[in-house]
């Protein structure tokens, strides 16, 4: 099937007379998760992130160390996978005797990827109508879901407070106008929620805020009936995203501020022929990033709820394992105990189910197709989360059912070394992703092991479960701030045999003067994974510690079995 939608492709290419076309993962609103999902039409490959480039006679799919064996089981058969950043498109495009002419979609591409991706290995096009629409539509009918307000006890600070600190930096920067084309940050600064995304309460507009407090707020006319009907939003010019040009010309000033990250190509043209741009960083990252005390107070709550449904589960997982379950199965069971509370919503990513080998693809997914019975031997990794009315979770789980070789034992204690060493991080010292991110590798690299992502990604209120501008990896120096919730999950992945990862999520918190990470997942650790004489005594300590604060926490709520079990993990 995806053949012939690619032959078709390649017509259509050839009609407007180029070598080749660029489809990303994205869609106009540069959220992860993308309507419609156009790479995965073309190519089947469902991971979060990545692109393709189609040409004549070959056809391409870059993907980073978390895909690789995904996208080779998914879009192998057409296309040649290439991690990235190890090569990219400007390696792949170089080798061609001329430049080859690409063309893409200018309301999916900021000008800062294409430049950074391509770097005038090529000459780009742009096609103002999107070439996968043309040979592809989904015809199945969207619901259009109504946009709501969070109330301010909920958020901690008010729409007009937000509003007036972001004035006050544009200000500082002398800035007229800022574009804020990210939705997750019109919904922070605005205090409002949506229904636009199948994991995360995203509403799909955009927004114009004048240093004069006039706001401009793009989105589907059907969706804004409720929140129009709220004083907070009274002031407000609703439009339509067709209306963005008119809009443009009737705004004064001399300079805008864009988010080079969000701002599509052709929106950043329109800008541009009215305004003098000043490319930035949107502020309303750094600020969202940096939580209040209501909004961790709330994160807190949604974690002891989110951990009971984690504990009950990995107990009933652990004790089950004479019948025949599936991944499938098991994630079901899993959402089934989420569900138990009335403030769970619904998932904040699709769960990662996968037993023995599947357990080796990073971000592997279990179909009805694809799902193995967990066996016995098998190690299995659980990765899930939930979306709560008051706040995302997202922890690992590798839990095991048998006696395990000693290697795997010595790998998985390396890797919770790793994960109690970045918990115990002395922010004074190591401040930035970067330099924490060699504490989560260290007991690893030892062993000449290492794992294909990063140690930890920031995470929203109530929001994305993936939110910058902090991480915990390679490459990250943004600086580790008060408030900041990050995830904490070191690996390892045996290809065709297993995968390892422990994930907690952890808040900075200020003690005294200094700055240190707070758990905030409360889930048990598998403890018939460690080998203990690779522990030191603080190591052995905050192990204690940990499995005591959850079994005060819930032994409550739990029945005897459920009790015993958890009290003989301290």
């Amino acid at each position: 099937m995806n053949n012939k939608k690619i032959l078709k492709l390649k017509k259509i290419i050839n009609f407007y007379n180029l070598d080749g076309y660029i489809i990303p993962k994205n869609d106009a609103y540069f959220s992860e998760y993308a309507l419609p999902d156009r790479l995965k039409t073309i190519s089947n490959f469902s991971g979060s992130a990545g692109f393709a480039i189609i040409l004549k006679k070959e056809n391409f799919l870059f993907v980073d160390g978390r895909y690789t064996i995904q996208a080779k089981i998914q879009a192998g058969k057409y296309f040649k996978i290439i991690e990235i950043p190890k090569f990219s498109p400007g390696n792949i495009l170089k080798k061609f005797k001329k430049k080859l002419s690409i063309g893409y979609d200018p309301q999916l591409f900021t000008n800062s990827t294409l430049k950074k991706k391509f770097n005038n290995n090529c000459n780009l096009f742009p096609i103002m109508e999107n070439l996968i629409d043309k040979i592809y539509k989904d015809k199945r009918k969207t619901l259009v879901n109504p946009f709501y307000s969070l109330d301010d006890k909920v958020s901690g600070e008010s729409t007009n407070s937000k509003i007036h600190r972001l004035i006050k930096i544009i200000k500082t920067k002398k800035i007229d106008n800022i574009f804020v084309s990210a939705p997750e940050n019109v919904a922070w600064l605005l205090n409002m929620r949506g229904k636009d995304s199948p994991n995360s309460p995203i509403p799909n507009c955009k927004i114009i805020l004048t240093s004069k407090k006039k706001i401009f707020f793009f989105s589907c006319p059907k969706k804004i009936y409720q929140i129009k009907k709220n004083k907070r939003y009274k002031h407000f010019t609703f439009c339509t995203h067709k209306k963005f040009p008119e809009i443009i010309k009737k705004l004064k000033g001399n300079s805008f501020c864009i988010d080079n990250s969000t701002c599509s190509v052709s929106n950043e043209n329109i800008i541009k022929s009215s305004f003098k741009i000043k490319g930035d960083i949107d502020p309303c990252y750094i600020m969202k990033s940096i939580k209040n005390r209501s909004e961790i107070k709330n994160m807190i709550n949604a974690h002891v709820k989110d951990g009971l449904a984690l504990t009950k589960f990995i107990f009933w997982i652990k004790n089950i394992n004479k019948k025949k379950i599936t991944e499938t199965l098991a994630q079901d069971k899993l959402e089934k105990f989420r569900k138990l509370d009335k403030n769970y919503l619904f998932p904040s990513f699709n769960t990662i189910a996968g037993a023995g080998s599947n357990g080796a693809i990073v971000h592997y997914r279990a179909t009805k197709k694809s799902a193995k019975i967990i066996k016995k031997n098998d190690i299995f990794l659980c990765d899930s989360g939930g979306q709560y009315k008051f706040g995302t979770t997202d922890v690992t789980r590798t839990i095991c059912f048998s006696k395990q070789k000693q290697s795997i034992k010595n790998i998985f204690t390396k890797v919770l070394k790793g994960h109690i060493a970045v918990a115990q991080t002395n922010l004074k010292k190591d401040n930035t992703g970067k330099k924490i991110d060699i504490r989560a590798r260290k007991f690893l690299k030892r062993d000449g092991l290492d794992y294909p992502h990063g140690t930890g990604h920031g995470v929203g209120f109530f929001l994305n479960v993936h939110e910058g501008p902090q991480s915990i990896s390679k490459y990250n120096s943004i600086k580790i701030k008060e408030g900041m919730i990050l995830s904490n999950e070191p690996g390892y992945y045996k290809k065709g045999s297993y995968g390892i990862r422990i994930e907690n999520l952890v808040y900075v918190k200020k003690d005294r003067k200094n700055l240190q990470f707070e758990n905030l997942t409360l889930a048990p650790i598998e403890t018939d994974l460690i080998n203990f004489k690779l522990l030191n005594k603080i190591e052995k300590d905050y192990l204690f510690k940990y499995h005591l604060n959850i079994y005060a926490k819930y032994s409550k709520f739990l029945n005897l079995k459920e009790r015993k079990w958890l009290a003989s993990l301290i």
